[in-house]
């Protein structure tokens, strides 16, 4: 966060969400967008300011084996175009902190000793706590329907 405030990109985000500009948010590029996160940095020791496009806030998953690594399913809302056609794959994961609060928009989730957000579309805004693009075909077919929504 400390990189993305030093160069303004913050304000860029929210700039892009005011004026229904597409943006995709990946892994950590998805819990930026929440109002705060609680993973330590180097160079913060208590919670970090997100930029805010969601209210919540992005904490360690409850697991006894940390990262969450590796395939995982996600349970889609009925209305969602970023899964058309791919409700039921699976999707790479790596992370140990994720939002874990209903953001009010067409959000997914998937479970890894807890319930967690993974996955988030907001008009023109979406994002996946997953990797699509270490997700093979079903990853393909996400960033697919993404880019037709341009």
């Amino acid at each position: 966060m400390s990189g993305l405030l030093g160069v303004g990109g913050d304000e860029i985000i929210r700039e892009r969400k005011k004026r229904d500009r597409p943006t995709l948010g990946i892994c950590i590029g998805m819990q930026i967008f929440f109002s705060e996160g609680l993973e330590p940095s180097r160079d913060h020791a208590g919670p970090t300011k997100g930029v805010g496009i969601w209210s919540g806030s992005v904490s360690r998953i409850e697991s006894p084996v940390l990262p969450h690594m590796g395939w995982n399913t996600v349970a889609v809302p009925h209305n969602s175009g970023l899964f058309r056609g791919i409700e039921d794959e699976a999707f790479y994961f790596v992370h140990s902190y994720a939002a874990k609060a209903d953001v009010g928009a067409a959000t997914s989730w998937s479970e890894y000793g807890e319930r967690f957000v993974s996955a988030v579309e907001d008009g023109a805004v979406s994002a996946t706590q997953f990797h699509p693009e270490k997700s093979g075909k079903a990853g393909l077919a996400l960033i697919k329907n993404w880019t037709r929504s341009l």
